[in-house]
């Protein structure tokens, strides 16, 4: 929210607003890269339009996808005030992109001069670290069943498309492959288990789409604390 000529902020929307207001604009091209694990970690980037996955190759070859960027995400290493610091992942454009482009430093330049934007960034931070360890969470507490259950809740708040007879429609087509990506498990334990939500008919599948019939069974499962949806997403 604005007021007169000065930012007030509120949430941590107002943090992305304001980091667009004096952002550059950048068109990227699918199968590009944003960033690359090890490069120079200089700056921020929100998404404007398009897609982007944020991955992480292991030293064995095997993909972990962190996120799928939607506009309104913000990507990049968030440490700021941290001195030279790398990406710890890529960043990938899978759907033609627009991104603001906001160097780091600029970032922290504005943060020294303003309480409330500081305020404000704690704000974004403290929903990010708690967007972290809730997965961490439920990887901890129930293994690959709470991994990929916590998945599909996530999905249905990032991308899903309420039906009018309670169902959850994903809208993000997926192989077994690229959901086992997400979850940091074998495609093979994907398989098996996703078997056995269709076989319940707590899900079904068509076309690499994913429609949840009984959203309450995966959270019950997975002893759901029903954060906010804020807190809940991919």
């Amino acid at each position: 929210m604005i007021m007169g000529n000065k930012w007030h902020f509120d949430s941590s929307e107002d943090f992305k607003n304001w980091l667009l207001s004096f952002a550059t604009e950048e068109h990227i091209h699918n199968d590009n890269p944003v960033f690359l694990d090890g490069m120079e970690a200089e700056k921020l980037y929100i998404i404007k339009s398009g897609k982007v996955k944020v991955n992480k190759i292991t030293p064995d070859g095997k993909e972990l996808t962190l996120q799928i960027a939607t506009p309104g995400d913000i990507i990049g290493e968030l440490a700021l005030f941290s001195g030279n610091i790398t990406y710890s992942s890529s960043a990938w454009v899978i759907e033609d992109c627009t991104v603001g482009v906001v160097k780091q430093e600029a970032v922290e330049t504005q943060l020294v001069q303003d309480g409330k934007m500081a305020t404000s960034f704690m704000k974004f931070m403290g929903e990010h670290f708690r967007k972290t360890q809730s997965k961490f969470r439920d990887l901890l507490l129930h293994g690959k069943k709470g991994a990929l259950y916590s998945t599909l809740i996530r999905m249905s708040n990032s991308y899903g498309v309420p039906r009018e007879n309670g169902d959850v429609f994903i809208n993000l087509p997926l192989t077994n492959q690229e959901l086992g990506n997400f979850c940091g498990i074998a495609r093979e334990s994907v398989n098996r288990m996703l078997s056995e939500l269709k076989k319940i008919n707590v899900i079904s599948m068509k076309d690499g789409f994913i429609t949840i019939h009984n959203l309450q069974f995966l959270k019950e499962t997975i002893d759901c604390d029903d954060c906010p949806i804020a807190i809940c997403r991919i």
